[in-house]
């Protein structure tokens, strides 16, 4: 099992940018990817963005491309979600999660889960 404690949410105006930290621990070498995935109030959850940890390939939902850049530090076990010019369709609980196999775009992989951390962006 891999514990996950997200960091960094909060509230912003449109246009605005924020910084999400997950900090990872326990059986994390088993984790082929992480990501970051989000769900709105009335709505599905969904994968925002995703990296492979072995390689470092990324996945990006349509919505967030050139907006959002997932990274990792392996030396620190923490993934990043730097997020730029954030919309009010932003606004969402953020979770972090880890997959142990799977596709990493798909949330139906992700097995490990944060408590989450709230983004509210104004317009």
């Amino acid at each position: 099992q891999v514990q996950l404690v997200e960091s960094g949410g909060g509230s912003v105006q449109a246009g605005g940018s924020l910084r999400l930290s997950c900090a990872a621990s326990g059986y994390t070498y088993r984790s082929n990817c992480m990501g970051w995935l989000r769900q709105a109030p009335g709505k599905e959850r969904e994968a925002v963005a995703a990296i492979y940890t072995s390689g470092g390939s990324t996945h990006y939902a349509h919505s967030v491309i050139g907006r959002f850049t997932i990274s990792q530090d392996n030396a620190k076990n923490t993934v990043y979600l730097q997020m730029n010019n954030l919309k009010p369709e932003d606004t969402a609980m953020y979770y972090c999660a880890a997959a142990s196999g799977g596709f990493c775009y798909s949330v139906a992989s992700y097995t490990d889960w944060g408590q989450g951390t709230q983004v509210t962006v104004s317009s």
